[in-house]
């Protein structure tokens, strides 16, 4: 069968949304960060953030992605997994996906209440006898708030890889003795890790560069790569050392990419093997 000779007209807008909205802006990025506050040229922004200021900032942003990326997955895996147990699996799978739908900010704002002095969660504490404390603007409050916004990206990859499992797989192990324990370690969690691999793309990726969250939830007290991106454009008006933070994100971004890189695997449902 030939090829349709006006395919590559089809994909025109494609590459012009590529060439203008992911092309040129990293194109730009990387422009402003040789470029100091006068818009001389200079190397300075690059030997800045590779200070002890920016290396411990960098550091605890990975450190809060990796926390917020294992509490989602601990909780993600076991509800994705029974999700997939379930009867009306898809109508489970709607109502965890639904707050994804609903406006960060205003996510964000309804925690403000539910964690103040004297939001919800302080009053049961206070009939419990163990209140009030400062929740809001601390590390707990931010870590809860992130992996309750990031679990519907996380719980839907892995409830897909598990849903197309073969479960002939599964009995077929069952039948020549393996425990339970057994079966999920060497048949269904290798089957199932693509789908792990990329919620932790969804989730670790996005989570180095929170900044709405810090400012509203953790009161800037936890600083990350989006924080200080956010403030070196918007407060320090510093363009260059703002695109050079953003420069290491994106390559902070594409390793992470390059790792968690997925790896076809045979048992999948449709019986297709490779």
């Amino acid at each position: 069968m030939k090829d349709n000779p006006s395919r590559p007209l089809y994909l025109v807008p494609y590459y012009i949304w590529i060439a203008l909205f992911v092309i040129v802006p990293i194109a730009l990025i990387f422009y402003f960060s040789f470029l100091d506050l006068t818009g001389a040229f200079t190397l300075e922004n690059y030997q800045n953030f590779f200070s002890s200021v920016y290396l411990r900032m960098t550091l605890s942003s990975f450190w809060y992605a990796f926390l917020i990326t294992l509490i989602t997955i601990v909780i993600a895996y076991p509800t994705a997994y029974w999700l997939t147990k379930t009867k009306h699996k898809q109508l489970w799978l709607l109502l965890i996906i639904i707050p994804s739908w609903i406006n960060l900010l205003l996510k964000a704002y309804a925690f403000i209440g539910i964690f103040g002095l004297y939001g919800p969660a302080n009053k049961l504490l206070q009939t419990l006898g163990a209140g009030p404390w400062q929740i809001l603007f601390t590390d707990f409050s931010f870590i809860f708030v992130s992996v309750y916004i990031f679990i519907p990206f996380m719980v839907l990859p892995i409830f897909n890889s598990l849903d197309k499992i073969n479960p002939a797989l599964v009995d077929a192990s069952r039948d020549l003795g393996a425990s339970s324990f057994t079966t999920f370690r060497r048949i269904v969690f290798p089957l199932a890790i693509n789908g792990v691999k990329s919620g932790v793309q969804a989730v670790f990726i996005p989570a180095l560069s929170l900044f709405v969250i810090t400012r509203l939830i953790a009161g800037n007290k936890v600083i990350t790569l989006g924080t200080a991106i956010e403030q070196q454009f918007l407060v320090t008006q510093n363009w260059g050392m703002g695109s050079t933070i953003a420069v290491f994100l994106i390559l902070f971004m594409i390793i992470i990419m390059m790792l968690t890189g997925q790896k076809e695997k045979g048992g999948s449902y449709n019986g297709k093997t490779k």
